[in-house]
């Protein structure tokens, strides 16, 4: 897809002036702004989308070791407004949806999951708000588009662990 594409060239051109960095992963975002010139425009707003994107999630990772889900969410925020404007994978309703998501009180983050162009997001909300954020999602997003979304709770667990079925 051209996204891809778009990437994979970017870090081509890059990787002219940074000797070892043989994909986006290995281009520290200073190292991005430093060379961004070599790149259009376009191409230059998904490597800026993956290159900060890799930077969140290590610190996402930090910031749940230490129990700051907070922190998480600012980084869930800040993945979905990089998922819209630089990766442009956003849409009307998904931006709806994030949008009354975080009018709730004890949503701490809110962004668009999967491919984006429509479907899911995902919340990250305190346990006492989750009922509230459910009844406030489905009353104002089908005010404002006519339709219903589905409203899937979840909670989160340790991890993937195998779970024994006796029969």
């Amino acid at each position: 897809n051209l996204r891809r594409s778009q990437c994979e060239q970017g870090a081509k051109r890059l990787a002219t002036v940074l000797p070892g960095a043989k994909a986006l992963r290995d281009i520290s975002i200073e190292q991005f702004e430093e060379h961004q010139g070599l790149l259009p425009d376009g191409m230059r707003r998904m490597c800026r989308h993956v290159i900060s994107e890799n930077s969140r999630v290590k610190e996402a990772v930090v910031a749940l070791r230490r129990g700051d889900v907070v922190r998480f969410g600012q980084l869930m925020n800040l993945s979905h407004q990089s998922l819209k404007d630089e990766f442009q994978v956003s849409c009307r309703e998904l931006d709806l949806l994030v949008e009354i998501a975080r009018s709730v009180d004890g949503v701490l983050g809110a962004r668009l999951t999967g491919a984006g162009f429509g479907g899911c997001t995902v919340n990250l909300v305190r346990k006492r708000s989750a009922p509230l954020l459910a009844q406030t999602v489905e009353e104002k997003y089908e005010a404002e588009t006519g339709i219903k979304p589905a409203v899937y709770p979840c909670q989160i667990e340790d991890g993937v662990r195998e779970i024994p079925i006796t029969t």
